[in-house]
């Protein structure tokens, strides 16, 4: 079955970085859009960034463009969200997802797009 295992995730300070990962097994890897989506407590989950399956386009959330990099390694099943310059509004548990169709691409951040999740790994931003 999919599996989504996020890590990376950690403490830094106001203008740190982190690199998120996220190993994904159980399908086809490379038939499938992805994205990063994160959820502060008491907050709904949002969408941060996507990447379409060959990797060849992304989608941004405007609270985090030009500061985040989605990426994916399709040769190793594994996608991944450089984070820069970080603010304590960042702070959220982080999940990475697999879209429900294969082979489809949408510039969309919502997550009715996305069937198939991760545990998430916290991110903390302090300032």
């Amino acid at each position: 079955q999919v599996q989504l295992v996020e890590s990376g995730g950690g403490s830094v300070h106001t203008g740190g970085s982190l690199r998120l990962s996220c190993a994904a097994s159980g399908y086809t890897f490379s038939r499938y859009s992805m994205g990063w989506f994160r959820q502060a407590p008491g907050k709904e989950r949002e969408g941060v960034a996507v990447i379409s399956f060959r990797g060849t386009s992304t989608f941004y959330a405007n609270s985090v463009k030009g500061r985040f990099t989605i990426s994916r390694d399709n040769a190793r099943n594994t996608l991944y969200l450089q984070m820069n310059n970080l603010k304590p509004e960042d702070t959220a548990m982080y999940y990475c997802a697999k879209a429900s169709l294969r082979d489809s691409w949408a510039s969309y951040l919502g997550t009715s797009n996305y069937v198939d999740w991760g545990q998430g790994t916290q991110v903390t931003v302090s300032s």
